[in-house]
């Protein structure tokens, strides 16, 4: 577990109950929020979509630097910070690490918005 704390696993059960579910604890808001904060950044964002678009649904670190005008490091920091969130999972093969989204934490993350069913 990271410093992100319980909700780095978005994908735990009872985890992110849609937001007009339940009342959320206090603490819940808190950790969950910290995975909001790291889609907040620009930069993390179009890196979670980079890797979820791209072929195969797994990127190479090396690819995932040409769109940026940053350093490698400050890429790495960004992707550290997601990996953190539980929004993606990386694999080392080589010399290079390739990254790929985690469907359950998107799919969980998701359902946060999710309305409550109408009733007739």
């Amino acid at each position: 577990m990271s410093k992100l704390g319980a909700l780095d696993d978005v994908t735990a059960p009872g985890c992110c109950a849609p937001l007009s579910g339940p009342l959320m604890a206090a603490d819940e808001a808190a950790e969950l929020s910290k995975v909001f904060k790291a889609l907040s950044d620009p930069v993390r964002l179009r890196l979670l979509n980079l890797i979820a678009a791209h072929e195969g649904g797994e990127a190479c670190v090396c690819d995932l630097t040409g769109p940026f005008e940053l350093t490698a490091p400050t890429i790495s920091h960004h992707l550290k910070v997601l990996r953190q969130a539980g929004l993606i999972e990386g694999e080392r093969r080589g010399t290079w690490v390739y990254y790929r989204a985690v469907p359950e934490a998107l799919t969980r993350l998701s359902g946060l918005f999710a309305l409550p069913a109408l009733t007739a």
